[in-house]
């Protein structure tokens, strides 16, 4: 699986351990380093099932600073999401979990990371 990581998270921190403990192999992107293209970031939405303001962090300066709280949230507005979250990749929710099966999850709580190590094969209630 890969992981979409910002060191400075503890989420992600905590994702990272709980892998560890689970004995789950994992490759770390950097994505604040290695931000997604469009494509990338169209691609991990499409496996998480969700829509780009369902991951979107409002409450950054790069979101507040575009008002991004007051657009529209629909179809038609959804590459003017796409591509501020690319611009600035610090609007990503995170740690953003890319499964091996096609999936992908947002392992931000220990159900969630309970889940990934699950469907890894890897020992599960470690989260």
């Amino acid at each position: 699986m890969e992981i979409w990581n910002n060191p400075a998270c503890s989420k992600s921190a905590c994702a990272r351990s709980v892998l560890d403990e689970a004995g789950v192999g994992y490759q770390v992107r950097p994505y604040l380093d290695q931000p997604p293209t469009v494509e990338e970031l169209v691609e991990v939405l499409r496996r998480l099932d969700a829509r780009p303001w369902d991951i979107c962090r409002l409450q950054e300066p790069a979101a507040v600073s575009r008002g991004m709280a007051d657009w529209p949230r629909d179809t038609a507005t959804e590459p003017r999401w796409i591509e501020a979250m690319v611009a600035s990749p610090e609007l990503i929710q995170r740690p953003i979990l890319l499964l091996d099966d096609g999936s992908a999850l947002v392992g931000r709580t220990p159900e969630a990371l309970d889940e990934a190590v699950r469907r890894a094969g890897g020992a599960t209630g470690t989260a």
